[in-house]
């Protein structure tokens, strides 16, 4: 457990190039080349990483300034995805999560209950999240565990169920995103465009990247949007004339610099992808092996980015007017591009849209993070982080997240029934999907007169 944990504390920008390495020399790929597909997808994440921060350092002493210029005080502070995760990992329970996480996918895989490999191993914090919570508001560490093991279930299904979508959209051809922050606004994203599209008029509104570059010119241009959206924020945060232009920089900088980094990330993947389509059609004929990434692959859009920078002020906004709300947005609000990252693709591409769901959802999720600020301040001090002067924190990523609320307020209610009974329900959809559904596939592409149910 010692040699794991440490493993672990190497950082995703470590793990995940060994991880890649040793995956592509399964895969049959040439030790050199293997070796720079790993090199490569870690340099681009420490990329990522580097816009994210610079986004970060930029706008989180902005969205302070601009709530300290409303006058409200919010008790609970948004400690961010980091400190998330540390603590997830940092308890015993959650310690156990990529273990479990490795042999689950291996098992569904071997099975045929499942389609995605998820190299992204570092991400099952999310499920490692809703474990620790779970166990530190019922003190029981066998349905703490349960809960790690149906959260990632539902994860796996749901990566299988939006590859699809994601292919379509973002052109990642078997790469979809098991990512625990990610998927679940794809679910709300649906329902939504639903409606969206039902609405006279407004369902004619066309507002993606590329319409809005026609129509505005130079203005239009991403960068141009990002560098005048940091220049309005600057102003509402109080600044002075040079601070205002300094962020209205720096935003620039990061919707052009960020999806350079993804591109690099996606050509140490794509020797990867390649060798894994080889290697199932060989081994697994008819069968199609996805590839689980961290959805850092999709943020760097156009479209998610520029809805991100419009949809930080409204956080603020909603954050101070939404009565009963008691977290700050601070340290996630440059990870809001991982929370609507698959409701784009949804929206196909349609920043509008993307907007107005995600506002709803973050909307509905500043309560989420409201009422699970008490546990996950309980799990904090389990695992020995340090909290400053905080008396009680949240995250966006993933204490706003509606899958936090379910495995965590079920318990709550229902003991360990509540656990089992949606472990059940995903188990018979992924017999169901997998299993049922694809042999009548089979079926009609064998007998072209068969007809599906």
């Amino acid at each position: 457990m010692g040699v794991l944990q440490w493993f672990v504390d190497l950082g995703a920008s470590v793990m995940l190039p060994i991880i890649i390495f040793v995956f592509a020399l399964v895969l049959g790929t040439k030790v050199g080349k293997a070796f720079r597909s790993g090199l490569t997808v870690g340099i681009g994440f420490i990329g990522i990483n580097l816009v994210i921060g610079l986004l970060g350092n930029s706008l989180g002493p902005a969205a302070q300034a601009m709530v300290e210029n409303f006058g409200v005080e919010l008790s609970i502070i948004d400690v961010g995805w980091p400190a998330a995760a540390a603590i997830s990992y940092g308890t015993a329970l959650g310690s156990l999560a990529i273990p479990i996480g490795i042999g689950l996918n291996v098992i569904l895989l071997t099975f045929g209950l499942m389609r995605t490999l998820n190299v992204d191993v570092w991400n099952y914090w999310h499920a490692a999240f809703t474990g620790a919570l779970v166990y530190a508001l019922t003190g029981s560490f066998p349905i703490g565990i349960a809960t790690i093991v149906v959260h990632l279930m539902l994860l796996f299904l749901l990566a299988d169920l939006i590859q699809k979508d994601i292919e379509k959209f973002y052109g990642f051809k078997n790469i979809t995103f098991p990512h625990g922050t990610s998927i679940p606004s794809y679910i709300i994203a649906k329902p939504l465009n639903w409606v969206f599209d039902r609405i006279p008029g407004f369902n004619k509104l066309e507002a993606n990247p590329d319409t809005i570059q026609k129509r505005l010119g130079v203005l239009g241009d991403s960068t141009v949007m990002g560098v005048l959206i940091g220049l309005i924020i600057g102003i509402l945060a109080g600044y002075d004339v040079k601070g205002v232009l300094n962020l209205g920089v720096q935003t620039g900088a990061v919707l052009l610099l960020l999806p350079r980094m993804v591109s690099l990330l996606m050509e140490g993947l794509s020797p990867i992808s390649e060798a894994a389509g080889n290697f199932v059609k060989k081994r697994f004929p008819g069968r199609d092996l996805y590839i689980g990434m961290d959805s850092a692959l999709a943020i760097g859009h156009p479209a998610v980015l520029s809805a991100s920078l419009l949809i930080v002020p409204i956080t603020l906004f909603l954050a101070v007017i939404l009565p009963g709300n008691r977290v700050l947005p601070f340290a996630d609000l440059a990870t809001i591009p991982f929370i609507i990252a698959l409701m784009v693709p949804v929206f196909r591409g349609n920043i509008i849209r993307t907007i107005i769901g995600a506002s709803l959802y973050i909307g509905v999720g500043l309560y989420i993070a409201t009422w699970v600020a008490p546990l996950l301040t309980s799990a904090a001090k389990s695992a020995n982080f340090d909290m400053g002067n905080n008396q009680s924190i949240s995250s966006l990523v993933d204490g706003a997240v509606w899958t936090t609320f379910l495995f965590v307020w079920l318990p709550k209610i229902f003991s360990w029934y509540s656990i089992a009974l949606i472990g059940v329900i995903v188990l018979g959809l992924m017999i169901y999907i997998n299993k049922i559904k694809v042999k009548k596939v089979i079926g009609v592409a064998e007998d072209p007169t068969a007809k599906l149910n």
